[in-house]
């Protein structure tokens, strides 16, 4: 569903009221989005030079990057923004773990989003922010719909967003982020509940590679998540300047939540390792009960190949093989030898 910007006469710069249409807004490469206590705009715009002409100094702005293939997009705001070099590094690595770091004009912060689009997979993206001044920029490695909630409260009024500063919005949007964990961490929460049914099912031959996959994802997913929750300790412990002590209780808030996402993650793996060793347990089990009923039929079966074995040597003086009752005679010693034996197993419970 397209998202329509609503204009508000208020410090709304010329030329800013945009109408999405058909185009969502995260499939744009550049949107700005603009606020103040009594106002909101948003603009999109195909080159960086076009879209800040219409940066308000009096408010707050939200830049957000949707892909990381225009390095040219990306150095330009990085010079107007003075975004150091390693900073643009760090960005452009889509594969560095989630930390924090602070530097004389900027905070940057990068985190990975999780999400599902489909039961089978688990996608895992990179979110980089850079908190400067009364502005805020977001890069994102693919378009998502994470940060679609927070457009909405900007620009319907909703909520505390347009009433506190740059900082709160940095923290709304990596609460937008931790949130859709767990979303996806039920996703996982049900795949787990799965395996616990199909542990014992000796018919089920894909149980051990999709037991597998699962564990990989939560091995992704506490790679993400994990690192998340040191990076917001340190934001926590360190008196930025680009951080007001207002934002504290909901950057604790934050962290906790993060917490129960890892712990989440590890209960999730500790239910993966419990199911693994039912599953091998329970397949040692039906491995035993095959071997135990081998090994009664071989063990009933020596005396009978000895009986055989005896009378099939062909010497010429063996009296029992003239005998005209022999043969019905070897065989009801070996069935009663046999039956004997089955009765003896059952006796001490073996069978």
């Amino acid at each position: 569903m397209a998202l329509d910007f609503e204009r508000s006469d208020i410090g709304l710069p010329p030329g800013s009221l945009v109408y999405v249409g058909d185009r969502h807004p995260e499939e744009m490469a550049l949107l700005m989005i603009g606020y103040d206590p009594v106002s909101s705009w948003a603009r999109t715009a195909e080159t960086v030079d076009e879209l800040l002409q219409y940066r308000n100094s009096s408010g707050i702005t939200w830049i957000n990057v949707n892909g990381l293939k225009d390095s040219s997009a990306i150095s330009r705001l990085a010079e107007v923004y003075k975004i150091h070099p390693l900073t643009i590094e760090d960005i452009l690595n889509t594969e560095h773990r989630p930390k924090v770091e602070e530097f004389d004009d900027y905070l940057y912060i990068t985190l990975k989003e999780i999400s599902n689009p489909n039961e089978d997979a688990l996608a895992f993206d990179q979110i980089s922010l850079v908190l400067t001044g009364n502005t805020v920029i977001t890069f994102q490695e693919i378009a998502g719909d994470s940060f679609d909630g927070i457009r909405r409260r900007i620009l319907n009024n909703v909520g505390r967003v347009r009433r506190l500063g740059a900082d709160y919005l940095a923290y709304a949007l990596i609460d937008a982020v931790v949130d859709r964990y767990f979303i996806a961490l039920d996703v996982l929460g049900a795949t787990v509940e799965d395996f616990e049914e199909r542990a014992v099912d000796d018919k089920d031959t894909a149980f051990i590679s999709d037991l597998q996959t699962a564990k990989q994802k939560l091995h992704h997913a506490r790679r993400a998540i994990w690192p998340l929750r040191e990076s917001l300790s340190v934001l926590l412990r360190a008196e930025s300047d680009f951080i007001s002590q207002d934002l504290a209780p909901f950057l604790k808030d934050l962290q906790d939540n993060v917490i129960q996402a890892a712990e989440t993650v590890e209960s999730y793996r500790e239910a993966i390792s419990g199911i693994m060793e039912v599953h091998l347990s329970a397949a040692s089990n039906r491995l035993n009960k095959v071997m135990k009923v081998l090994t009664i039929i071989s063990t009933i079966f020596i005396p009978l190949t000895f009986i055989v074995g005896v009378y099939g040597m062909n010497f010429v003086h063996m009296p029992e093989l003239s005998s005209v009752y022999g043969y019905p005679i070897v065989w009801g010693i070996m069935i009663l030898v046999a039956l004997g034996m089955v009765v003896f197993f059952k006796r001490r419970n073996w069978l």
